[in-house]
């Protein structure tokens, strides 16, 4: 007579099974899971893999607007022959803030090596950062076409309202990602990463945060307006509700309820949001649709996250 296996002894070695063989085989585990679920894939590889888009194209925004030139003269084994980005161009900036904007784009620099050096990553995709890209992305926020159209290289304001389209979305999709990480050394790399992105957010939003009631030329709009138009834009696009606030803000919606200053964007709590790479997706092609790309990806983001809403249009 054959031995009997009892239904509780079974459950056990299932639980152990799935306990233990994520952490022999994670790239296996995972992608066995995500090719049965028909979900889209989540494991530590692609979602460090993720993050390079948005890593390449601040590379390339803050090396070329500081130094006209970018990766491909920086640092061009990480490029790994990606097509060279369009339109990106020498900004027209004051001392300071070329200094600040320089040294964001050698941190990004260290922030593609870093991740390439911890996952196998990809090449760079085809970047838009011409003025057409980033007009096209104010006349959304302000839904309609501004006259003349916004050109991001033109002064450090407009490229400082410009830099603040970028940072802040890289920095909710590593919120986001972080307690999807299953080892330490994906969890360590997010934290590190995230630490220097928001310092950019920061300094970005401080620097403008002083110019709040200018008003920008020749559009008669102040900055805090730009950028409260642009965090509404981003909120709409990524479709989930409230994640993203402007510099001034209703009382009820600053920290405590008790100021309307809003240099540092956050919650009830005043901690930071999370995005899904999801949302992420619908905001950079510009259109809300993280299936159709667009907006600074003309061709669509790369890695498998990416890959998968593109084949499942």
């Amino acid at each position: 007579m054959a031995p009997q296996i009892s239904r509780g002894r079974v459950s056990i070695v299932v639980l152990l099974a799935s306990l233990v063989l994520p952490l022999l085989f994670p790239e296996c585990y995972y992608s066995s899971v995500f090719i049965a679920s028909a979900a889209a894939p989540e494991s530590d590889v692609d979602l460090l893999e993720f993050p390079l888009n948005l890593e390449y194209l601040e590379a390339e925004f803050f090396l070329f607007g500081s130094l006209g030139y970018g990766l491909d003269v920086v640092a061009p084994n990480l490029t790994e022959g990606g097509p060279p980005p369009i339109g990106a161009r020498l900004a027209r900036l004051d001392s300071l803030v070329r200094d600040i904007i320089l040294q964001f784009g050698f941190q990004e620099v260290g922030h593609l090596r870093a991740i390439k050096s911890t996952v196998r990553g990809f090449p760079r995709p085809l970047l838009d950062l011409s003025t057409a890209s980033f007009a096209k992305v104010m006349n959304s926020a302000f839904g309609r076409p501004l006259v003349p159209p916004f050109d991001p290289y033109a002064n450090s304001i407009n490229y400082l309202l410009a830099s603040y389209v970028i940072p802040y979305v890289g920095l909710t999709g590593y919120v986001g990602a972080n307690p999807l990480l299953q080892n330490a050394t994906s969890k360590r790399l997010v934290a590190g990463l995230l630490g220097v992105e928001s310092g950019q957010d920061a300094v970005i939003r401080a620097l403008l945060y002083e110019y709040r009631t200018l008003s920008v030329q020749p559009y008669n709009v102040t900055v805090a307006e730009f950028t409260n138009r642009i965090s509404m834009l981003r909120n709409n696009l990524g479709g989930s509700g409230l994640k993203d606030e402007g510099l001034v803000v209703p009382r009820e919606q600053g920290a405590e309820g008790r100021v309307t200053g809003n240099i540092l964007v956050g919650d009830k709590d005043s901690l930071s949001y999370p995005r899904t790479p999801r949302e992420i997706l619908r905001i950079i092609y510009g259109g809300g649709d993280e299936h159709v790309p667009g907006g600074f990806y003309p061709k669509g983001a790369s890695g498998r996250i990416a890959k998968y809403y593109l084949k499942t249009t």
